[in-house]
């Protein structure tokens, strides 16, 4: 199945996408173009739509439609990013074309001073300082 961390950080795209247009979200034609996550988010499920199969086409329109219905409803959101999960799962290009629709962060800089200071960028794990960390002296 696909990287359930790329569909979780779709999901402020798409919840936007739902509240912003609702059903008529997979639609082509009559939907207004919104600017910021909305349309990130219709772009994405429209995409996942257009490359799906018919059945995974109606499952896609079934969950948003289930979305829609009940927008607090997490469970409801969480079966709609099972059905992205499995269009990704079926087509390996589909995450690249959905991660080019992402907006591009900016780098980070990161910076570390001082003696025995550590700087990352992400998780790296467990950092220690100090001295007779790595050796065994009895």
């Amino acid at each position: 199945m696909a990287d359930a961390q790329f569909v979780d950080g779709m999901t402020p795209y798409v919840r936007a996408s739902l509240g912003a247009h609702g059903e008529r979200v997979l639609d082509s034609e009559g939907v207004p173009v919104v600017s910021g996550p909305a349309e990130v988010g219709r772009r994405m499920l429209r995409a996942t739509h257009r490359r799906g199969d018919e059945r995974g086409r109606e499952a896609l329109a079934e969950a948003v439609a289930d979305a829609v219905a009940e927008p607090g409803n997490e469970d409801a959101l969480g079966a709609l990013r099972q059905v992205i999960r499995r269009a990704l799962s079926k087509d390996p290009g589909l995450e690249g074309e959905l991660a080019a629709l992402l907006p591009h962060r900016t780098a980070s800089v990161v910076v570390a001073s001082g003696e025995r200071s550590i700087a990352a960028g992400g998780n790296i794990g467990v950092a220690i300082t100090g001295d007779g960390h790595g050796s065994s002296t009895s």
